[in-house]
């Protein structure tokens, strides 16, 4: 897998450039490996729950495996543990902590224990509000990921998700096209011949 072009997919996917944790954690060699049962080292249980709920949000299984399939919570565990500054990790935690507050207070549950409807209504929102504070550069409402043109907190776990998925096994495999030994060069192909995107 070229790690380099993997990074760059997720940036095209995000619209924007990755963040540098997330850019040092891959190159330096974290890619997500599928894990059954996920066991957090960095994480808290009830947290490690959250935030693999929010990553299948994000990719949920269709005819191609999903983010847990992927084992994205896991890469995305490890990345915060072995990557993240100090600060970085306990504002992620805070924020994970008020992303989950807040489905308490709009409906009286935390996110984990919500149905499949509730939770992505309550993802969407804190989506759209994040895209709506990143676009405008504001400093209003929780989401909010800090100051200094820190992205909003659930663009990190998008970033996150996205990249700890297209550098698994399987989404370098089963969701882009792959070959790990290249066939003959094709300088000019129709763009409706070429199907998936390519992972190398």
């Amino acid at each position: 897998m070229n790690r380099r072009e993997a990074i760059q997919r997720t940036a095209l996917a995000l619209g924007y450039a990755i963040s540098a944790p997330a850019l040092a954690g891959v190159l330096n060699g974290c890619k997500a490996q599928p894990e059954l049962p996920f066991q957090p080292v960095f994480f808290s249980v009830p947290e490690a729950a959250t935030v693999a709920e929010m990553a299948e949000i994000i990719l949920p299984k269709t005819s191609t495996p999903g983010a847990k399939d992927a084992g994205v919570p896991g890469f995305i565990d490890s990345m915060l543990k072995e990557v993240y500054k100090p600060q970085a990790q306990q504002k992620f935690l805070a924020d994970l902590k008020a992303f989950d507050d807040d489905a308490e207070k709009s409906y009286g549950e935390r996110f984990v224990d919500l149905d499949p409807e509730q939770q992505l209504a309550h993802f969407k929102r804190h989506h759209d509000a994040a895209l709506a504070s990143a676009g405008t550069g504001g400093s209003t409402g929780w989401w909010n990921a800090g100051k200094g043109g820190d992205k909003p907190f659930v663009l990190v776990v998008k970033e996150l998700t996205l990249l700890g998925f297209f550098t698994s096994q399987p989404g370098a495999t089963e969701v882009l096209q792959y070959k790990q030994v290249p066939g003959p060069y094709h300088g000019c192909v129709p763009l409706k011949e070429v199907g998936k995107a390519w992972a190398t």
